[in-house]
């Protein structure tokens, strides 16, 4: 689709695509140059690697394991609410970590919920802290994903193949040999690499709930070098080591095959006869309902141990929130900024190195792009005075490839429907943008809006290096509270943070809505 054809040039994707792509690889640039490679992997650090590598691999294979009953259960069965249990799937997502970890230790702390239920039968109260709670978080938070990917494998299946089954007389454990272990096959593999790729780069989680050296992973290496040691050749160079294992577990979940599919059908819908036997329903009931108590009882325990906790907390969380609803904001605006034209430039055919600078913020983790933004700015300014803005940019940078691939298919469409009849009118450039495009792409901006400052109000990663004493986020300030063991200010702190997060996604994303359905 060339410029001249249409009423918006690429020019401007093109030159904030270059912006973006120098302000990273300016970043890992300088990592590399201040990493001290002949200077070598301690001990402590290849004990961190280990780490990194055994619960990102747990945590993948927990997740998917457990997630392939649940979405054979979502795939076969209709129920009222079924809708509803599908979209919480994807509340983990724009869920802030903190919140998450509070409300996974009220249930399964050694004050929680499930061990004051063991003490009344005479057993010791759990242990969570270590490899296995970081591991439960990380199921807590990927199950939904896993689930997700997984249920759009068997939802892909057309009903065709179930009805043929069904006429040749096929049982359970055939059709389970002849479409679902085969769909399974192509398409667990996928959401293996994604939730790896994701549990390498966890740093919340690790700083929460690791508890000790040896439940230390890269990015919590990362941050100690900073905090406790200022050892920048450290940190560089276990930040290349982090780039180099998040973008080979990147490369190989983009490039794992799916697999040819089963082909197109009708478009019926689907009649699954295999799950009409009593045993059969009542396990697919059992694991939505295991599922549902999974995600929920967290979230409830939040809201219930934080209800009293607001009354107990000080002016510090709520300056706090302050700077987290400023952050968000400067966050959202930023990205907006970038991935519009971005994704304008993509639209007109110019997407190769549009895009790659935009999926750069994917495959580098924010706490590297930290970690090289820090060494650049310390000979010239002092990194802790710019610690809100500089959280606030990397922020947009970590939301922008989920932007364009929510803007893209949209800007395509309308430049494709409207664009030869507006330079028909003369109605080019600024024109066609305020008066074309941007009202027709207004559901598309609050829904990127909304996850953006979703995500950046939750985020505890690039904040916890550039923050001093005095300066801190809501994530932050929680964190800070659970460590002075203040635990009831910080569960007001984590309700305010959920309503926060949650209310500016809904106000955002029904806002475009509502907008453009007017």
């Amino acid at each position: 689709m060339a410029d001249r054809a249409q009423p918006l040039r690429s020019r401007w994707g093109l030159g904030v695509a270059a912006c973006v792509a120098a302000l990273i690889l300016g970043a890992l640039a300088a990592v590399v140059w201040r990493a001290e490679v002949g200077r070598g992997i301690g001990p402590a650090d290849w004990a961190a690697i280990r780490f990194t590598l055994m619960q990102a691999v747990l945590s993948a294979l927990c997740s998917v394991v457990l997630a392939v009953p649940v979405a054979r259960a979502l795939a076969r069965r209709r129920f009222v609410g079924r809708r509803v249990l599908i979209a919480l799937m994807g509340a983990p997502f724009i869920l802030p970590v903190i919140v998450a970890i509070l409300g996974i230790l009220a249930v399964f702390g050694r004050s929680g919920w499930l061990s004051d239920l063991l003490g009344l039968f005479g057993f010791e109260p759990l242990q969570i802290y270590g490899l296995h709670g970081v591991v439960l978080a990380h199921v807590f938070f990927n199950l939904p994903l896993a689930t997700r990917l997984i249920l759009q494998g068997w939802q892909e299946i057309p009903a065709e193949r179930f009805r043929l089954a069904a006429q040749i007389n096929a049982d359970r454990r055939a059709m389970w040999q002849l479409l679902e272990a085969p769909m399974l096959r192509q398409v667990v593999p996928g959401a293996l690499a994604v939730v790896f790729a994701i549990c390498l780069s966890s740093f919340a989680v690790a700083l929460t709930l690791g508890g000790g050296p040896r439940a230390t992973t890269i990015e919590l290496a990362i941050y100690q070098a900073f905090r406790f040691d200022f050892d920048l050749a450290r940190a560089a160079l276990l930040s290349g080591v982090q780039l180099l294992l998040t973008g080979a577990a990147a490369l190989v979940a983009l490039r794992v095959a799916t697999g040819e599919g089963f082909g197109a059908g009708l478009d019926r819908p689907v009649r699954r006869w295999d799950g009409r036997g009593a045993l059969a329903r009542v396990l697919d009931g059992a694991c939505l309902i295991a599922a549902a108590l999974f995600l929920l009882l967290p979230l409830s325990a939040i809201v219930i141990a934080g209800l009293p906790g607001l009354l107990s907390m000080g002016a510090s969380v709520w300056l706090a929130a302050g700077n987290s609803v400023l952050i968000a904001g400067v966050s959202t605006f930023v990205l907006l900024a970038i991935s519009l034209p971005m994704a304008v430039a993509v639209a007109l055919g110019r997407g190769g190195l549009v895009e790659l600078s935009g999926l750069l913020g994917l495959a580098v983790s924010p706490l590297v792009i930290g970690t090289g933004l820090f060494i650049l700015i310390y000979p010239v300014a002092d990194p802790f005075a710019l610690a809100l803005p500089v959280t606030a940019v990397v922020n947009a940078l970590m939301s922008l490839p989920f932007a364009l691939r929510i803007l893209i298919p949209r800007v395509r469409e309308v430049l494709a429907r409207y664009g030869r009849l507006s330079l028909s009118l003369d109605m080019r450039g600024w024109v066609f943008l305020r008066r074309v495009l941007l009202p027709r792409l207004r559901p598309q901006i609050g829904f990127a809006a909304g996850l953006a400052a979703a995500l950046s109000m939750g985020d505890l990663g690039v904040i916890a290096l550039f923050a001093d004493s005095e300066t801190a986020t809501l994530p932050l300030q929680i964190y800070r509270l659970m460590g002075a063991y203040r635990m009831e200010a910080a569960s007001g702190g984590a309700l305010l943070l959920l309503c926060l997060s949650m209310g500016a996604f809904y106000i955002l994303d029904r806002g475009g809505r509502r907008h453009a359905e007017t």
